[in-house]
């Protein structure tokens, strides 16, 4: 049997593999070992590994990191930590393909230990940009060291192929929180609000706020704008979920801590769970922030965005999404207009552009291929792309080789 090691270090990680993972448990060609780190194993971020054990799924491995801080030296440490104690696991277990998905730094430590121990990785999803945040630089590097590719779009695919990868190893899958949203049962409204213990009202939304890690210490600033501009809703409910584990993460989930008591109308938790957290999406009257669910899982449950500040800057969007600068006014008129009639008829008819939900089936697909016929050279071919001449206005047009035209030209 094939030996599949999947990572998972955070709530919203775990929930968007889940689909895969129980697809790959279903062949009998694989064994599967779900090895869990990062935030899962943390008081402070919930021991959110639970949730995968409450799920009927068996943990092959725990594997703690440091975690103590949230500043640039103490993220440093996290990945330190991650390369050490992967870098054994990979000795000890040997498996035959590591499978990993974003752009998070224990993600990149994990697969740099992949490397060094020639363990073929497939990465899900390369391609995608998020200008405000380090992330943009941990995914493109993380596509460099995989060798197969599973995109959520087709204009990602040409993307991962312009980073030199070659087209047969890179595949347009769409996005798995997608396939949850259409196979999972969402809570029915009462259970949903006796599971929380707390009213949510006729209106309410979901808030989540991450810190924009390219910027200088701009955290405690976005969120007191964000915060100032929930306080002119006093007639609104609000579910804050608290910010991942990243660089100055700390700071939000401490205003929203200080926040949150003594305001009938706002509730706080470090996670809800994917199951807990799609139900919430589906009855509410938006969902602000900065998550990448906001962009991409959001639309398909027919739901406004309000998408604060630059960290999910240059993500392809639906016509769901607001964007509004942090600014405690500019996001008071977002929330208003989600609020609308006209918008929220527009959020119920938008088409998403990540996919129908049939994500799990074709990566398993290609895993699957590649594996039985032992088509895996880890020593792979930088893929150029050719030159075609220029157009009308002087520019100079390229062409991936042996792609059509008119998807995959692009010009300089």
């Amino acid at each position: 049997m094939m030996k599949i090691c999947i990572l998972t270090a955070t709530r919203a990680e775990y929930g968007l593999l889940k689909p895969l993972i129980l697809a790959l448990k279903n062949e009998a060609d694989f064994a599967v070992f779900v090895v869990v780190t990062g935030m899962h194993l943390s008081p402070e971020y919930g021991l959110t590994y639970q949730e995968i054990e409450e799920d009927g799924l068996e943990i092959a491995e725990k594997i703690p990191l440091k975690m103590d801080s949230d500043t640039a030296e103490g993220i440093s440490q996290t990945m330190a930590s991650a390369l050490s104690s992967f870098g054994t696991y990979f000795m000890n277990h040997k498996p035959d393909m590591l499978i990993v998905l974003g752009d998070r730094h224990e993600t990149i430590a994990v697969c740099l230990a992949a490397v060094n121990a020639r363990i073929p990785i497939a990465h899900l999803y390369g391609g995608e940009t998020t200008e405000g945040a380090v992330d943009e630089a941990y995914r493109h590097a993380i596509t460099k060291m995989s060798y197969l590719h599973f995109t959520s779009t087709e204009a990602y695919r040409n993307r991962v192929i312009q980073l030199g990868e070659s087209p047969g190893r890179v595949f347009t899958v769409g996005a798995l929180g997608i396939e949850n949203i259409l196979s999972v049962p969402l809570m029915p409204f009462p259970e949903l609000e006796k599971s929380l213990s707390f009213q949510l009202g006729e209106i309410y939304a979901v808030v989540t706020f991450h810190p924009v890690t390219l910027e200088e210490s701009t955290a405690e600033e976005q969120i007191g704008e964000l915060l100032k501009a929930i306080e002119s809703f006093p007639e609104m409910r609000f579910i804050f979920t608290k910010a991942n584990a990243d660089a100055d993460s700390k700071i939000i989930n401490q205003k929203i801590d200080q926040f949150v008591p003594g305001r009938s109308n706002c509730f706080v938790t470090t996670s809800l769970g994917m199951r807990r957290y799609l139900s919430a999406v589906k009855y509410s009257a938006v969902v602000i922030g900065n998550s990448s669910s906001g962009l991409i899982e959001v639309p398909s449950l027919g739901t406004p965005t309000v998408n604060i500040g630059d960290r999910q800057k240059g993500r392809l969007q639906a016509d769901s999404i607001i964007n509004c600068p942090p600014d405690a006014d500019e996001i008071i008129l977002a929330i208003k207009k989600s609020l609308t009639d006209e918008f929220r008829k527009k959020a119920k008819t938008t088409v998403n552009p990540y996919g129908n939900g049939d994500t799990a089936k074709k990566i398993v697909s290609v895993i699957k291929e590649y594996m039985a016929l032992g088509k895996m050279n880890l020593k792979k071919k930088f893929y150029d792309i050719l030159k075609v001449g220029k157009n009308e206005s002087n520019c100079d047009w390229f062409r991936f080789d042996g792609q059509a035209p008119d998807s995959a030209d692009y010009e300089i």
